[in-house]
């Protein structure tokens, strides 16, 4: 938008009254000294903004919340829940324990751990850092972009500060250390990089979760029984995973609701073997709960205790899902299913485990089904088989939330969404990523066999997610919700200090498979880089070669050119004018429609856009051109469906436009004749004013003429038919540009490119009226 737009200010005083005019207009407030021309992006965003309530929370009646925090269950929590079949082999990994206090000492880190992570920093701090109701690591890059100028692709107007959701929640006192953050945040090439690449490794890391989950826990049931071989166990495992993820496709609705009892009896069963061995074997080790023997325990192993941390962290897999699943429920049934469910079940699951063990210390590689009472053990295998792999039900839910923010922010290649629910908002399925993480995740388990190495490696994926969701939850503290100094230095050095303790023990096994997240990541990194890297390069180009206001005026009335009946829709990503599509368009096709809309597709960094504030309009100027631009703004999780719905939705919208442009045109030049008068001296001529009324009223008669032969032309072009218009852009590196450039432009990127979906079948835009127009951008 270029500088000299005009602003609409809510601030002024000047009451605007006509009696021709819809009560909405009545309302506006304008300053009219500084409103010179009427611009409809102005307008239109800031349409609706008194009363307006705030689309995509995710507040909800308490039986629907409840409803979600039973679902829940089956959904977010297999991960963690099924953590206590693996914990305390992966932290006595050599099989032996040496003092008997050593238990005590571990499950006094387990506890703590389980309370200051996931209880504390995600279930009562991250969750608070949803955007709109979702979450995950994308949630936080986009409310730290909302709130300052970091990211890379230069499409962001003032109106998108006036959509509803776009307005962040502040605080009225505003600290200096916030305005300087925010200040050397923006002036930092490096650190918007940073940013973006920090955002795009913990996304890689969450993926990768989800990958190796089914393989620690079916490690984790692998030693039950000896009937059960390993190979039994693992090809049994992989045909329960295909069957898992082809069940994806029915939603998350019914995924939860036919998982969750299976979760809810694993916990069950879990917290009441534990209370049951509590009572039996030791109730002493209630006396871990004084934090004193994590200190011995470090004291007598040392080196080994700090290894052994890597085992302990397990016991956090799956926390990233709460944040990650969050879009799927609502904040508030996480919080409800996780404090009265899952944290007690799990906190008697290993005080029950340490009980056991201070009695048979010989048993802790297989601790879990050893301390089993008989009658309950083959039960307890069956529903421990189920949970094992429903566990990573977790992170492909996670996986899928993910990956719908990423599409939007221009991270990653298209891939179709589906809705999975109309009742609930932010359930959806991803065909493709589903069968790839199928695929990823049968390779997994067939390769890896033992909990140790994969162990390892999930620890690193665990830990370092985590870490990354710490690091941006600072910067939200301090730019957006302006916390006290105060209790964020207490959040650094308390649960900041233990992610990095444990970031630091689970690194030291890297060779020892800890490379395995680290190179999935970094593979799944490179593919969201080179994506972003030449959508980014593709926006400048258009930008730089975009179509001038004084350039499109001669084209359309040039009389070489036909004007034939109907509505052209030309689709681009491109805010700031019109691309250069549009003049390889009329270079090869000497005709155009009666009327012309450019539509240019914009993703804002906010979760949804209502729809009534999701059209802003522009007219190219003369009038009489019927050529306008519009802006469509949608959230990382909206329906970006262009069937007809489209269609209508943008004419009604246009329609009102040009009502409402007429309008404020009038209301405009009558209010600056009215201010003209005020500063003219009293004594008119009574017969000069009559005359000047009459001239006013048949020059308003004659805009109203002008405005209905507007709308029906309008109409007309629809009725002759919509053609919808897209661009279809070849994309190489320009002459002179260094092997690097080549490959990832050349190669790479449309490697990638022929292998995902076009945009008409991303967008659903009907086959029989869409023209492709082809371009080479030579970037």
């Amino acid at each position: 938008m270029s500088s000299e737009d005009p602003v609409l200010e809510e601030d002024s005083t000047i009451e605007v009254s006509h009696e021709e005019f819809p009560q909405q207009l009545k309302e506006k407030k304008l300053s009219w000294q500084k409103l010179r021309r009427y611009d409809s992006l102005d307008v239109e965003s800031g349409k609706l903004r008194h009363g307006h309530h705030r689309h995509g929370s995710k507040s909800a009646e308490w039986s629907v919340i409840l409803h979600l925090a039973f679902q829940s269950l089956g959904i977010v929590y297999g991960d963690i829940g099924t953590s206590p079949l693996y914990v305390y082999a992966s932290t006595f990994s050599s099989g032996t324990i040496k003092h008997n206090d050593d238990i005590l000492g571990v499950l006094s880190l387990i506890l703590y751990t389980l309370t200051l992570i996931p209880l504390v920093k995600y279930v009562f701090i991250v969750l608070r850092a949803n955007d709109n109701g979702d979450g995950g690591t994308f949630a936080l890059y986009s409310l730290i972009c909302r709130y300052a100028k970091v990211g890379l692709i230069p499409s962001q107007e003032a109106e998108d500060r006036d959509v509803s959701n776009f307005r962040l929640q502040l605080p009225s006192n505003r600290l200096r250390r916030a305005s300087t953050l925010k200040s050397m945040l923006e002036n930092s090439q490096f650190a918007k990089f940073f940013l973006l690449f920090a955002t795009m490794l913990g996304t890689s890391m969450v993926i990768g979760d989800g990958v190796l989950t089914p393989c620690i826990s079916v490690g984790g049931i692998k030693e039950a029984t000896s009937a059960m071989t390993e190979d039994r166990i693992v090809w049994v495992s992989v045909a329960i995973l295909v069957c898992l993820f082809i069940f994806q496709r029915f939603g998350t609705d019914k995924v939860g609701y036919s998982f969750a009892p299976i979760i809810c009896i694993w916990f069950g069963l879990i917290a009441g073997i534990g209370v049951c061995n509590f009572i039996k074997y030791d109730p002493t080790v209630i006396k871990a709960i004084n934090p004193q023997y994590i200190v011995e325990y470090f004291k007598r192993n040392k080196k080994e205790a700090w290894i052994s941390l890597g085992g302990v962290v397990l016991a956090t897999t799956g926390t990233e899902a709460l944040f990650a699943d969050v879009g799927h429920f609502t904040v508030r049934s996480i919080q409800i299913s996780m404090c009265t469910v899952t944290y007690p079940a799990l906190i008697l699951a290993y005080t029950g485990q340490a009980s056991f063990l201070r009695k048979h210390n010989e048993y802790v590689s297989e601790t879990f089904f050893k301390s089993i009472p008989g009658p309950l053990y083959w039960p307890m295998f069956v529903v421990a088989v189920f949970a094992a792999i429903i566990a990573s039900q977790a992170m492909i839910s996670g996986t899928f939330s993910i990956i719908q923010q990423s599409l939007s922010l221009g991270c990653f290649p298209r891939v179709k969404v589906i809705y999975t629910s109309a009742k609930y908002e932010g359930q959806v399925y991803i065909p493709e990523i589903n069968y790839l993480l199928m695929v990823a995740c049968v390779v997994v388990t067939l390769a890896f066999r033992t909990t140790e190495k994969i162990g390892n490696a999930y620890g690193i994926a665990v830990v370092f997610v985590m870490t990354l969701t710490s690091g941006f939850l600072v910067l939200i503290m301090i730019m957006i919700w302006k916390t006290h100094i105060l209790l964020i230095i207490t959040y650094i050095l308390v649960i900041g200090s233990v992610e990095l303790f444990y970031l630091s023990s689970v690194l030291y096994k890297f060779d020892q498979g800890g490379y395995l997240p680290l190179a999935f990541a970094f593979f799944l990194m490179a593919v969201m880089y080179i994506w972003n890297d030449v959508y980014r390069r593709k926006y400048y180009f258009e930008l730089d070669n975009k179509v001038s206001p004084e350039k499109l005026k001669d084209i359309v009335v040039d009389t070489r050119f036909c004007r034939i009946p109907g509505l052209a829709i030309f689709y681009s990503e491109l805010v700031h004018g019109i691309p250069p599509i549009f003049k390889h368009y009329v270079a090869n096709v000497p005709a155009l429609h009666s009327v012309l809309v450019f539509v240019s597709i914009k993703s804002l960094p906010i979760s949804k856009v209502p729809e009534e504030e999701r059209f802003l309009f522009r007219r190219a100027q003369p009038n009489d051109l019927n050529v306008f631009r519009c802006i469509v703004r949608y959230g990382y999780t909206d329906i970006r469906n262009m069937e007809e719905p489209f269609e209508r939705m943008l004419v009604e919208r246009l329609k009102e436009f040009i009502r409402e442009d007429l309008m404020f045109s009038t209301i405009i030049r009558n209010n600056e004749e009215c201010a003209e008068k005020e500063g003219e001296p009293n004594g008119g001529l009574s017969h000069g004013e009559n005359i000047e009324n009459d001239a006013k009223r048949v020059d308003n008669e004659k805009e109203l003429e002008a405005m209905e032969r507007e709308i029906e032309a309008l109409d007309k072009a629809c009725r002759a038919g919509v053609v919808h218009l897209m661009g279809e852009h070849e994309v190489v590196a320009g002459k002179g540009a260094g092997i690097g450039k080549r490959i990832l432009i050349n190669y790479a990127y449309n490697f990638l490119k022929r292998n995902i979906r076009q945009s008409n079948k991303v967008f659903d835009i009907p086959q029989k009226r869409m023209l492709k127009v082809g371009m080479t951008y030579e970037l």
